[in-house]
């Protein structure tokens, strides 16, 4: 029991300091812009939290788009739309009230009566506010999403083009421009979306201004009669990492100042994506998908400042108190499984790793589990992760200070070997199952339809790293139980880590953290599958 306070004070100490450090604000680069100086253009969407395009019958009301543009007024000169509907067709008024400019877009599809409303609504607009709308932009990423071909694209540019007082483009990724040369001689302009997070390749934070600026010159080369636009442009601030590019509010404000510097050294005119987080786009791109605005959706405030260091971890020092106290507990909760049986130094070794692994990442797990949780699925899987983070590694430690035997799934699915078993045998036997299917939805997901799926591995380290040190040193199983169950599972976790890591590729280190988590899960279930001796 001595060596037990020792310990506490090491995992408590070593919990801080890698907080302290992770929490540690990040240089930035010298502020791109001059004393007054405001961002030349950012794309707007006006929906809230609670809010999509795909709510039926939804008007935004005008005292939305006007504080917005109030807050956008001190930023921008200029915001780009992407439709015309839902109550947007005050956005010219409201510009004009906040001394902004527009680059007015229209929403196109397969619908072709849809479209019909939404470019006489545009074109209408234009014709009405020549002085506020300084362009329109005839679809958004169209070829992209296959739902027109460059000839109809064509045919609709031409047409508005014949209508409105004002310059036309059309926008889309830099590679389909690319393929659809062709559609260069309708526009006045050619509008490009350069994001390097979402390249066939991903380009890391680090490396995206120099791509952004290579891109640049390639496009102007491509079409080198034609003014070129870079109508997206940006970072996200939270979400999955696509090989080596991270998600991040420090990478996200990296990218945005570097990109801005790049455009007034290159006198490239920049649009960036975009002003307010739009949380409803989770529900189609992922945790990231809601996370390109450098505004928050719910403060409505700027997530950094110009030239100003960033912390990615700002409640550093409450996620490290939070790790301590579930540390402590855990260490309390051997304490108590060992009352009259005592604890040997190795079994305490295996308290302090229990309680090192949940205590380093449940402050993180109680920040991000929340954000990566979508819908009603999204959160009862969300809040069982928390759950179970906060409950396995209680229950391991107090099933190792009492010496528990080996579990097996049978325990939990069989109702005979249920009744068999000590009560903190079933307690873990429970906890397994439940942590299996958890960890299999997780697993199997990134196997099978990875790219908008987040790795979790904040939530399920301390669960798979707490069965992982009881199956160390739980005690044989007096009978040997049915361990089909176990070693099939096994095999899959084995399996899926070892698929994710070469997926994923090496630069990702969620991907790699994850894969570590499954192959340790596998291994666990094998030893408590094979935990067993004969009477």
């Amino acid at each position: 029991m001595r060596l037990a306070p020792l310990l506490a004070a090491f995992v408590s100490a070593v919990i801080v300091a890698v907080w302290a450090w992770l929490g540690q604000p990040v240089p930035m680069p010298a502020t791109p812009l001059a004393a007054g100086e405001k961002m030349p253009c950012v794309s707007y969407a006006p929906f809230r939290p609670g809010q999509s395009p795909f709510i039926e019958g939804l008007v935004i009301p005008p005292g939305q788009i006007d504080d917005d543009f109030a807050r956008l007024a001190k930023i921008t000169h200029c915001v780009r739309t992407y439709s015309t509907e839902m109550g947007l067709e005050v956005v010219p008024a409201m510009a004009r009230k906040h001394g902004l400019k527009v680059l007015q877009g229209m929403w196109i599809g397969r619908d072709e009566a849809k479209n019909r409303v939404e470019i006489d609504a545009a074109v209408k607009a234009a014709q009405q506010n020549p002085d506020v709308i300084d362009a329109v932009i005839v679809g958004n990423e169209v070829l992209l999403r296959g739902e027109q071909s460059s000839t109809g694209m064509a045919a609709l540019i031409r047409e508005v083009k014949s209508k409105v007082p004002v310059p036309v483009t059309y926008a889309d990724v830099w590679e389909f421009w690319e393929r659809n040369k062709d559609l260069a001689q309708y526009v006045d302009f050619v509008t490009v979306h350069i994001l390097p997070f979402w390249e066939d390749v991903p380009v890391a934070a680090d490396k995206s201004a120099a791509h952004i600026g290579e891109i640049r010159e390639h496009v102007g080369k491509v079409f080198g009669d034609k003014e070129i636009l870079i109508g997206e442009t940006g970072w996200p601030s939270e979400g999955r990492m696509r090989e080596g590019a991270l998600p991040s509010p420090s990478n996200q404000a990296m990218v945005i100042q570097e990109l801005l510097a790049l455009a007034k050294e290159k006198n490239y005119r920049l649009n960036v994506i975009e002003a307010f987080d739009q949380p409803w786009k989770r529900a189609s791109e992922g945790t990231v998908g809601g996370h390109w605005g450098f505004l928050d959706a719910y403060t409505r405030d700027f997530k950094f400042g110009w030239g100003e260091a960033v912390s990615d971890h700002p409640h550093w020092l409450r996620q490290a108190i939070l790790g301590i106290f579930l540390a402590l507990g855990v260490f309390v909760a051997g304490a108590i499984g060992s009352r009259g049986r005592g604890m040997n130094n190795r079994r305490w070794l295996a308290v302090s790793g229990i309680a090192l692994f949940s205590g380093l990442t449940i402050g993180r797990a109680l920040v991000s589990v929340p954000i990566e949780s979508l819908g009603i699925g999204g959160g009862l899987r969300g809040g069982s992760i928390l759950a179970l983070a906060v409950l396995v590694p209680l229950v391991a430690a107090f099933a190792v200070g009492r010496q528990a035997r080996a579990v097996a799934l049978t325990q939990a699915l069989d109702g005979l070997s249920r009744r068999a078993a000590a009560p903190v045998e079933r307690a873990m036997a429970l906890l397994l199952a439940a942590a299996v299917v958890l960890i299999a939805h997780v697993a199997l997901g990134l196997v099978f339809d990875p790219r908008y799926k987040d790795f979790q591995f904040a939530g399920l380290t301390p669960i798979i790293m707490a069965f992982a040190f009881y199956a160390l040193v739980a005690a044989p199983r007096v009978s040997a139980e049915a361990a089909a169950a176990e070693k099939i599972t096994a095999a899959i976790f084995l399996g899926s880590g070892l698929y994710i890591a070469v997926n994923e590729t090496f630069a990702n280190w969620q991907g790699l953290w994850t894969s570590a988590l499954l192959v340790v899960m596998a291994l666990s279930l094998w030893r408590l599958a094979t935990a067993a001796q004969t009477r």
